[in-house]
């Protein structure tokens, strides 16, 4: 699915809800919110915090698809065209980040 195809779904079900798109501030509140879900979800499965007794096992998918979902909903509330703006990362990270790694090395070659 193109990115531009989640942008008409996420527009699509927001546009049935008479507040629409909440603001760009209030988006960020709800986007550091599931950011920390994850964290949360992360720390549980990969890191050194125990689970504290009866709270349920958080699923790093979907923390990872509400992320999104926000993030998608910020773009569109802000006009802004998600694979433009992807590729434009793409393309600064290439041309900042071309001798800053080590490359894996193909032995075949």
């Amino acid at each position: 699915m193109r990115i531009q195809e989640i942008q008409k779904q996420v527009d699509d079900w927001i546009g049935q809800w008479k507040d629409g798109y909440w603001s760009p501030l209030s988006n960020l509140a709800r986007l550091t919110e599931e950011v920390g879900e994850l964290a949360r979800a992360i720390n549980h499965l990969h890191g050194d915090k125990i689970k504290k007794d009866g709270e349920l096992q958080g699923n790093i998918a979907e923390e990872i698809g509400d992320i999104m979902f926000v993030l998608v909903a910020i773009a569109n509330s802000m006009d802004i065209d998600l694979e433009e703006s992807f590729q434009n990362t793409l393309e600064k990270y290439n041309v900042r980040d071309a001798k800053r790694f080590e490359p894996i090395i193909d032995v075949e070659k």
